[in-house]
């Protein structure tokens, strides 16, 4: 099963030490999000069911990203940043639909 990349781990890591700085009202990420940066930040391995999962939420999520981004927003302001950031970052979505593509065939 796959492991996500580097870049990916220090994105969810980053997610999650903003987060916790941050003031209760401010925070960001769901338990399932919470979840997911930290498989992904202890560098676990990732199932295909997983891999679905995150490809779903990071094209549901990426419009919301990509606005708070174009506006020069940042994960200690942008709660759609920082979420983003805790499943993996922008270069989640394509690493994900890789491994998809591996684990079906």
């Amino acid at each position: 099963m796959p492991v996500a990349p580097d870049y990916m781990r220090k994105a969810a890591r980053k997610g999650l030490e903003i987060r916790q700085d941050l003031p209760p009202s401010r925070q960001y990420g769901t338990r399932v999000g919470l979840a997911r940066a930290n498989q992904i930040a202890n560098g676990d391995n990732l199932s295909l069911r997983t891999l679905v999962r995150m490809r779903s939420y990071l094209i549901r999520a990426r419009e919301n990203y990509r606005t708070a981004r174009d506006k020069g927003l940042t994960a200690e302001n942008s709660k759609a940043i920082g979420a983003y950031l805790l499943w993996g970052g922008p270069r989640a979505l394509s690493w994900a639909n890789d491994q998809i593509k591996k684990l079906q065939k």
